[in-house]
């Protein structure tokens, strides 16, 4: 019943933006560290951002992998049990298939695939002109 599911991707332009969101049902998602992985064709899956959790057992501290950070922004809504990445001034090596993922907070994970237990079944995101 723990599920994720994405949304939000699509095809942009080069320079445009897009805000991905995935759902969470069957759990409070402010007792799980949440993460955003991404897989280009050919390549394996990285970390993109991640944010742990604020409910107390972590700080809500985020990360970003440097060729990122200035243009995405991950965040959380509790009320709707949804997080978020916003993606500004996207490039080309941007695309990928994006996953979001989860793990309990007490975890206490790096942002690395292996860290994480729950997966959705991703969103595509293509950026081209």
């Amino acid at each position: 019943q723990l599920q994720l599911v994405e949304s939000g991707g699509g095809l942009v332009q080069p320079g445009g933006s897009l805000r991905l969101s995935c759902a969470a049902s069957g759990f409070t998602l402010d007792d799980y560290a949440i993460g955003w992985f991404r897989r280009a064709p050919g390549k394996e899956r990285e970390g993109v951002s991640c944010i742990r959790s604020s409910d107390g057992i972590s700080d809500g501290s985020t990360y970003y992998k440097d060729s990122v950070k200035g243009r995405f922004t991950i965040s959380r809504d509790n009320a709707k049990n949804t997080v978020y990445l916003q993606m500004n001034s996207l490039k080309p090596e941007d695309t990928a298939d994006y996953y979001c993922a989860a793990v309990s907070a007490t975890a206490r994970p790096m942002c690395v695939q292996t860290d994480y237990e729950y997966w959705g079944l991703g969103t595509q995101v293509t950026v081209s002109s």
